[in-house]
């Protein structure tokens, strides 16, 4: 435990340090959304019987909670191939498992402070939903599965410049098709079918559902839950691996 606080303070005290600036990074995204699609583009559009800016701000939530969380892989290779504060952790009687928990978790942190911004977003815009424990389980479960895989990814990309690139072929194509600004239930029955794979997906329906006052889809919370796990477990063998 004491080392699992140790990897997660450090974390925590350069995101202090970094504050103005994160808040600043993470809501500039989500508001250029909320005005050329919520705005500019949904004003007279309706989805499921609500304006389009409701429906968009719940998947935003989502669609932050997985980037930022996964933005921990590029905190982690900064400290692993520039700063080498990985070989310290390497050389220190830390167990692997507590390294993946004390970073999985400071990405998780900084996931939720990015949920707070784009509902900070959508309460200056006018968007008014129900933000109760099953909406916020939904997204940490997300958020955990994507702080999970960060750390998984960044444990076995050889360069920094290679982080990007999963980037460009991971987390961008999930954010535009994991059901943040489009209804999954319009598309096709493949396509909706291949879609739902994605960790994404169950957690922008989960979202909805909760902020909408609908029923809870245990099933979409299930899948996320075991994702975390599969990458926890990812992760825990991608940082035996690094240290081989």
């Amino acid at each position: 435990m004491t080392a699992l606080l140790a990897v997660y303070l450090r974390e925590m005290l350069i995101l202090r340090r970094r504050l103005g600036r994160q808040i600043l990074a993470m809501g500039v995204s989500p508001l250029l959304y909320v005005l050329t699609f919520g705005l500019a583009l949904g004003g007279s559009v309706q989805v499921a019987g609500r304006g389009y800016l409701e429906f968009l701000i719940p998947g935003l939530a989502a669609m932050s909670s997985m980037t930022q969380a996964f933005a921990m892989a590029g905190e982690i290779n900064v400290a692993r191939f520039y700063l080498r504060v990985f070989e310290e952790f390497q050389a220190a009687p830390i167990p692997r498992i507590s390294y993946v928990l004390g970073e999985t978790l400071a990405g998780l942190t900084r996931a939720m402070l990015a949920i707070a911004i784009v509902l900070a977003l959508g309460y200056l815009f006018g968007v008014r939903l129900y933000y109760g424990p099953a909406f916020w389980a939904a997204l940490a479960l997300n958020a955990f599965a994507f702080a999970s895989l960060a750390v998984a990814m960044a444990m076995l990309v050889k360069t920094h410049a290679d982080q990007a690139l999963l980037n460009n072929f991971i987390i961008t194509p999930m954010a535009f098709l994991g059901g943040t600004f489009f209804p999954l239930e319009s598309l096709p029955g493949w396509a909706r079918g291949a879609l739902n794979l994605l960790p994404l997906s169950h957690a922008s329906k989960a979202a909805r559902n909760a902020a909408f006052g609908l029923g809870t889809p245990l099933h979409s919370y299930a899948y996320l839950a075991l994702a975390g796990l599969a990458f926890l477990l990812l992760a825990i063998w991608a940082v035996s691996k690094a240290r081989d």
